[in-house]
């Protein structure tokens, strides 16, 4: 198979943690062809079909020079098996644009993982709300006497940007509610940005865990994401430490439930973030954490994805 992963630069990548390699790598075992684009590459003609400047590579192994670049041409989305959108965060107005370009890709005959109108349908953080059952309390507001009346009921909270990515600019607030009027003033632009309280919850001092699920099946081990020193967040971006384990019973009940809903909804490969028993966001865009539960608990994570892709192709 030909497969084209849509993503950042490749000479940005970091092969020792990287997701989106892991996934080239497992792919090349297997004998599919390997081929990459960054969104900026996508191109739309008036009468014509959505193509790319492709750069067509092939993994050496090394992990200086990780891969050649045996071709750069331009292609047609529709003549890849698959195109994997693993694009990193933020949902900014070009990874939107990106998707609209990718639908129309998939209206030619391309087959795109995740989703274009998934993605845009499941705003990460947002996307928690459909399932209030597995949710500790939570608010989405501009209002700030709700964030204040929010805070008078649950005492301990956490605030975040809806657009925040890699623990970007959450904030925890205590009883004493000691600067929750300046910390709210700064994450909605005095009343004109939406953004998110939710209560507090002690158990992220065990860790914030990433749940994986591929083709609606859970992996069978988390991610716990611990937080360093004096941090409250345990997002690797901001310092956290990385510990594979079993999942809890929780986690299960949780990946089962919302595993076969999304991925009939397009999402081949989502990422559920569970503190303790509760779930806190659910990454869409390009999860990651493959290589850190490979390279600790020895099952493998990409030949579990590549085994879904290929399935999910087949079954076209």
């Amino acid at each position: 198979m030909k497969l084209l992963f849509v993503a950042d630069p490749l000479e940005d990548f970091k092969i020792s943690k990287d997701t989106t390699f892991s996934m080239m790598r497992e792919a090349q075992r297997r004998g599919h062809q390997v081929a990459a684009c960054e969104p900026r590459h996508l191109v739309w003609r008036s009468g014509g079909r959505v193509e790319a400047a492709v750069r067509e590579i092939r993994l050496t192994g090394d992990k200086e020079r990780w891969f050649d670049e045996t071709t750069v041409a331009a292609r047609p989305l529709h003549a890849f098996d698959a195109v994997l959108m693993r694009k990193d965060p933020p949902f900014d107005s070009e990874y939107f644009y990106a998707t609209h370009l990718l639908e129309q890709a998939e209206r030619e005959g391309a087959r795109v993982f995740n989703s274009p109108r998934a993605l845009r349908d499941h705003p990460e953080k947002l996307a928690i709300m459909e399932f209030p059952q597995f949710v500790s309390p939570t608010l989405v507001t501009r209002d700030p006497e709700a964030v204040r009346r929010f805070h008078a009921e649950h005492r301990e909270i956490i605030l975040k940007p809806l657009d925040g990515m890699g623990g970007m600019g959450i904030f925890r607030v205590g009883p004493d509610g000691l600067n929750l009027g300046s910390i709210t003033e700064t994450l909605n632009a005095n009343g004109s940005t939406t953004l998110m309280v939710q209560r507090f919850v002690p158990e992220i001092a065990q860790g914030d865990k990433r749940v994986l699920v591929i083709g609606g099946r859970p992996v069978p081990f988390s991610l716990a994401r611990i937080p360093q020193g004096s941090e409250v967040r345990g997002n690797l971006a901001a310092g956290g430490k990385g510990v594979a384990q079993p999942l809890s019973a929780r986690d299960r009940q949780i990946a089962e439930a919302l595993g076969p809903v999304l991925a009939g909804r397009g999402l081949l490969l989502v990422g559920l973030d569970v503190i303790g028993d509760v779930l806190t966001e659910i990454n869409v865009t390009s999860p990651t954490c493959f290589q850190e539960i490979t390279d600790q608990t020895g099952f493998d994570v990409p030949a579990m994805f590549l085994d879904a892709l290929e399935a999910a192709l087949a079954r076209r």
